[in-house]
């Protein structure tokens, strides 16, 4: 039998408007990828692909209050230390678990407030009370920069494990879980599609993706990206939740034209 993945990349909350829009759209024309045998699912795609998981229809995930709002705690993003995490991110020259560790360090020293604040927001829009089964979220070890990959069977708790994978060095504090301290699962990949390899077919829900990383993607998975009216509707604020809806709307469109094998 033909086993199917879906894969959930980074981007943030307009990254989470865009891959719940995109699973509307084609779950309408008939294409439900929230059946896949395997949901992976990185930084926004972890809180995606938990809600996907969960209750199945995307139009109920998508009513999910999903975009930042008054009640909860604000962004108070270390810019200084977070430009030099992402200069390491962009340095191609570096060994990746080196710069994983290098980055986490960072992390763990950026002054962006307590992680307790963001577990309760997060835990908010997961109003689910065990681990939906196919899904697996992604996540950095802050202190050792070794990469995680926790399911059903990890032994983690769906909120925090969502919640780590979605912490942006220096904007989002590392997420204590277990004993050690996570960091979000982009800084290995904005994808982590690899982990998908084996299935007889991949669709990757890319919201940013790099050159790089978009070239060294197995070809024979279907990569999906914001067209340019989706990309218009998203901005160059992927936090601001002002534009979920139009967000919403327009991936919505995409995903009922998108030509899919």
């Amino acid at each position: 039998m033909e086993r199917t993945a879906l894969v959930l990349g980074a981007g943030g909350i307009t990254g989470v408007a865009w891959q719940l829009g995109i699973l509307v759209g084609l779950h309408d024309r008939g294409l439900d990828l929230g059946r896949a045998d395997l949901i992976l699912g990185t930084s926004a795609g972890a809180m995606t692909g938990a809600l996907i998981a969960a209750f199945g229809d995307p139009r109920a995930a998508a009513a999910i209050e999903a975009p930042l709002g008054p009640g909860d705690p604000p962004i108070t993003a270390d810019w200084n230390r977070g430009a030099i995490a992402f200069g390491l991110l962009q340095d191609a020259s570096l060994d990746p678990a080196e710069m994983r560790r290098r980055i986490g360090a960072i992390a763990l020293e950026a002054e962006v407030g307590p992680p307790e604040p963001w577990l309760a927001a997060f835990g908010r829009r997961l109003p689910i009370e065990t681990w939906p089964a196919r899904l697996v979220v992604t996540a950095v070890d802050a202190a050792t920069g070794d990469p995680v990959a926790w399911d059903e069977d990890s032994g983690v708790p769906l909120v925090p494990a969502v919640t780590a994978s979605c912490a942006v060095p220096c904007i989002f504090p590392p997420i204590p879980v277990n004993g050690s301290r996570f960091m979000d699962g982009g800084v290995r990949s904005r994808t982590n599609a690899d982990l998908a390899a084996g299935y007889d077919r991949v669709y990757v829900l890319a919201p940013r993706m790099p050159m790089m990383q978009r070239d060294a993607l197995d070809p024979a998975f279907t990569m999906i990206e914001p067209d340019e009216a989706a990309m218009e509707a998203i901005g160059g604020n992927v936090f601001d939740a002002g534009r979920w809806i139009p967000v919403l709307a327009a991936a919505e469109r995409q995903g009922r034209e998108l030509l899919l094998r």
